[in-house]
């Protein structure tokens, strides 16, 4: 019998675990985290997953409650393999589609059923990704589904399908080196010096965004100053390890993850609060108003697309303003559109009766240029076409040096709410090159035996971004494939 060591417990990791043990492997997952903080990544997250469908009735297998009465009046839309592929293309700067995007795009249907037969479940995004219009939920941007709870949850029926199959986890236990005997890997050394054998390890362990100085040496200088949104366990120990023995760094190093997020954000998602909760500091509704910078100005087009394509973007982009700020700024037609982060009980925010009154309590700001800047955009705002965020709706400014492309209304209607935002690194795009088996590879692409990789430590995945709720996916994609190719050894 196959014994398999996994080093991580979110959701690649119990992917690759679940796959392994119906393959009939035994499986060991070692967590460097206590059981509270344990999942990495995952439990920061919404808990949405994008995947290819034809049209509504491909859910229903993946729901928990496929009798949920605002189905019949639910329109879902389609999501083709073919759209899937043309959004990733929207991200990889005139790169064609990877063998790992093309995985990506092929297995994510198979993959969520997948889970779905494991009775890992699913449920509508009706708060966030659906608008009501003349009686129907309409859907908008290919995003429709996430696991109930969130990204708490997912971790929850994963861990729960896991230890039904007979997989054990450890907590407190980090995976600190390798052990080799003739090129083959065949087990780890853990912190507490513990030497481990195992058949074949994958490393599922998280890529290196909570790691200042890998930041700046593979994203940029000012990378140390950027909130780290997501567990601060993710240092990149999978990526140190795998290179010390030849494995070929693979991907787009030079990218990231990276949301906006509330300036006063506590380390982590504050620790001191629910994991569920954690994820609130996050801040993307600045497609229905506008943001400013530490000058006055606007620096983004917020309304250029969906919010699901432009907020992995859009982080990155408040890092290089300068301070590494800017202020979110909405009038009363929008609040009771915000996000529910936004009326979450630790969300920072000022807010004034007038739009004149709001600019002084903007700190930080150049408050005559930004009193410039957001008049000439409301006086740009076309108000010939009517205001639908269900669509790209072409409500556009006209005649400013950077438009709003959509949503585009002005700021008119008291109160005014300004929300301190800063960039919010979520995971590192750059990675380990695994073949497809999951089985990492060298420099001259010949694998290392016995040593496979899933999740954030997957190069060429994602290269300037991404759409909402790939991320997800492809832990699952990627660790369903390392699980069944260490399994088979």
């Amino acid at each position: 019998m196959t014994h398999i060591i996994i080093a991580g417990s979110g959701n690649a990791a119990l992917c690759a675990g679940i796959a392994a043990l119906e393959k009939g492997a035994t499986v060991l997952m070692l967590e460097k985290a206590d059981a509270a903080l344990a999942g990495g990544n995952t439990k920061y997250t919404a808990g949405a997953m994008r995947f290819a469908y034809e049209d509504g009735a491909d859910l229903i297998p993946l729901l928990k409650d496929p009798d949920d009465p605002r189905l019949p009046h639910t329109d879902f839309g389609s999501y083709t393999q073919e759209k899937f592929g043309a959004d990733l293309l929207g991200f990889n700067d005139g790169r064609p589609l990877s063998p790992e995007q093309q995985t990506l795009i092929a297995e994510s249907y198979d993959t969520l059923k997948w889970l779905g037969g494991r009775d890992v479940k699913f449920e509508p995004i009706y708060s966030r990704q659906s608008f009501e219009k003349d009686g129907r939920h309409v859907f908008w941007g290919g995003l429709t589904l996430a696991a109930e709870n969130e990204g708490v949850g997912l971790f929850d029926q994963e861990l729960a399908a896991f230890k039904r199959l007979g997989g054990e986890i450890r907590y407190n236990t980090a995976v600190t080196d390798l052990i080799t005997d003739d090129g083959h890997v065949n087990g780890v050394i853990t912190n507490t010096g513990e030497r481990l054998n195992a058949d074949a390890v994958i490393l599922a362990c998280g890529g290196f965004e909570a790691n200042a100085d890998l930041r700046q040496r593979h994203i940029g200088t000012d990378w140390d100053k950027a909130k780290v949104r997501g567990t601060p366990h993710n240092t990149g120990d999978g990526l140190v390890m795998a290179t010390k023995l030849g494995a070929k760094e693979y991907g787009f190093f030079g990218g990231c993850h990276a949301t906006p997020m509330d300036l006063h954000m506590s380390d982590y998602g504050n620790l001191d609060i629910p994991p569920g909760e954690r994820k609130n500091y996050r801040k993307i509704c600045y497609f229905l108003g506008v943001m400013l910078n530490a000058n006055g100005h606007r620096f983004v087009d917020e309304g250029i697309n969906f919010r699901n394509y432009t907020y992995a973007q859009f982080g990155a982009a408040i890092m290089e303003q300068p301070d590494h700020f800017a202020w979110q700024i909405f009038d009363a037609k929008v609040l009771d559109l915000l996000y529910g982060e936004y009326h979450f009980h630790d969300a920072h925010y000022v807010e004034a009766d007038t739009l004149d009154a709001l600019i002084p309590m903007l700190d930080g700001v150049d408050h005559a240029q930004a009193d410039q800047t957001l008049n000439a955009y409301n006086a740009a705002v076309d108000d010939g076409t009517a205001f639908d965020p269900t669509i790209l709706d072409g409500k556009a400014t006209q005649g400013l040096p950077l438009a709003k492309s959509n949503w585009a209304q002005r700021l008119d209607q008291g109160p005014f709410r300004a929300y301190p935002v800063t960039g919010g690194i979520t995971f590192t795009y750059g990675g380990l090159k695994v073949d497809q088996t999951g089985a990492v590879l060298t420099d001259n692409d010949a694998p290392i035996p016995s040593l496979y990789a899933c999740g954030e430590l997957v190069g060429g995945v994602f290269f300037n971004g991404y759409p909402g709720g790939s991320g997800l996916t492809s832990g699952a994609v990627f660790g369903r494939r390392a699980g069944y190719g260490a399994a088979s050894i």
